[in-house]
């Protein structure tokens, strides 16, 4: 295939639903979803940042979950509000490879952010006396630091393996946005090395991290049998459901779009399924997380107070009636204020009263003395 064949691709286009009287309920249903997973998600960093009690690693990893899910959600989302709302179907090509670039780039990053907290989890339950020495910030944000690194040099080499594809006559994604299985099948030159390198990472990224997060709650089911508490054990397993929930929802449909466009190649099918792990995990990650959290709910409680306080310090200031002022209560706050406070009175004798005390008692025995 001749190199120029790649500059003839200017755009694509998004076909996701064919029936024009969906469209109306397929964008209300999708605006709902994405103003929800990124006003909840908002209000778990907020609230983590606004709490001094949940300063630990397990909410710095959450409010770290919650600006990556923020921040995945708006890859796609808004691109397809926009095509709906102005009946148009067309992306460009280079607006195409962004959308690959930070979907696969936040994708990744959630993964590596679950095994994390997993990881801490593990941690917290198993080493509970060494939590604070091993889950140090500097090893939090190293974590951190390496997941990052690791999800931008991949979503990196997939877009510049795309970049090199050509793609002819039919270029219809079956998709509401740029996913990268979808694109590569659209290619008409050799994409041997794209699936293979694909399918390769993808099982290393996915399976690795999943072996870490099988791992550790095997080491966490294993201490919590040996919990002679039930009220340990309830608070260990409390702690760990809604990362579970998370995990088991995330993975699921991930996992169920690559393996259906792998076995049926139907696209269709996994742009549905697609629709899970793109809106619906980050808009019930915040419900999930605090359901039955209480430090979490407290800190949502400590966030509602302090926007609600200097609200509640305004109205009372301004309906506040003005002080008229008046002779007889300016002399009742001024003698309010300089009357001292009623002195205790004490039993032991003064010096004068010691004084008088020994001169009566002189002229007695005087008296007495000339008698």
């Amino acid at each position: 295939m001749e190199p120029k064949n790649l500059r003839r691709v200017s755009e694509f286009h998004l076909e996701f639903s064919e029936e024009p009287e969906r469209q109306p309920l397929i964008f209300g249903f999708f605006l709902t979803m994405y103003l929800i997973a990124v006003f909840g998600n908002l209000l778990i960093i907020l609230a983590v940042s606004s709490d001094s009690k949940l300063c630990t690693p397990m909410y710095f990893f959450l409010s770290n979950l919650s600006f990556v899910d923020i921040c995945f959600t708006p890859t796609t989302i808004p691109k397809m509000l926009w095509n709906i709302e102005t009946q148009s179907k067309v992306i460009t090509f280079e607006g195409c490879i962004t959308q690959v670039y930070f979907f696969t780039l936040f994708v990744v990053l959630d993964i590596l952010l679950l095994t994390v907290m997993a990881y801490d989890r593990f941690v917290a339950i198993c080493h509970p006396l060494h939590y604070t020495v091993i889950m140090n910030p500097q090893l939090c944000g190293l974590l951190m630091l390496v997941s990052w690194v690791i999800s931008v040099l991949h979503s990196l080499l997939e877009s510049l393996m795309v970049l090199h594809l050509a793609f002819c006559t039919v270029l219809e994604i079956p998709h509401f946005f740029c996913e990268l299985n979808p694109m590569i099948q659209l290619a008409c030159s050799d994409t041997f090395l794209n699936n293979m390198v694909m399918y390769s990472v993808a099982q290393l990224l996915a399976g690795g991290p999943l072996t870490g997060i099988f791992y550790s709650y095997s080491k966490i089911l294993s201490s919590i049998q040996g919990m002679s508490s039930a009220r340990g054990k309830y608070k260990a397993f409390s702690t760990c459901a809604s990362h579970l929930s998370v995990v088991s929802l995330f993975y699921c449909t991930g996992l169920g779009v690559y393996l259906s466009s792998a076995v049926t190649h139907s696209s269709h099918s996994s742009a549905r399924a697609s629709v899970m792990y793109t809106v619906v995990t980050p808009m019930l990650n915040p419900f999930i997380y605090s359901l039955r959290n209480k430090d979490l709910k407290r800190g949502l409680k400590t966030l509602f107070e302090k926007v609600s306080a200097p609200e509640s310090r305004s109205r009372g200031s301004a309906t506040a009636e003005p002080a008229v002022w008046s002779p007889r209560s300016a002399a009742g706050e001024v003698s309010a204020v300089r009357r001292p406070p009623t002195a205790v009175r004490s039993s032991a004798p003064t010096s004068a009263t010691r004084e008088s005390l020994r001169r009566a008692r002189e002229t007695r025995g005087s008296q007495k003395y000339s008698k």
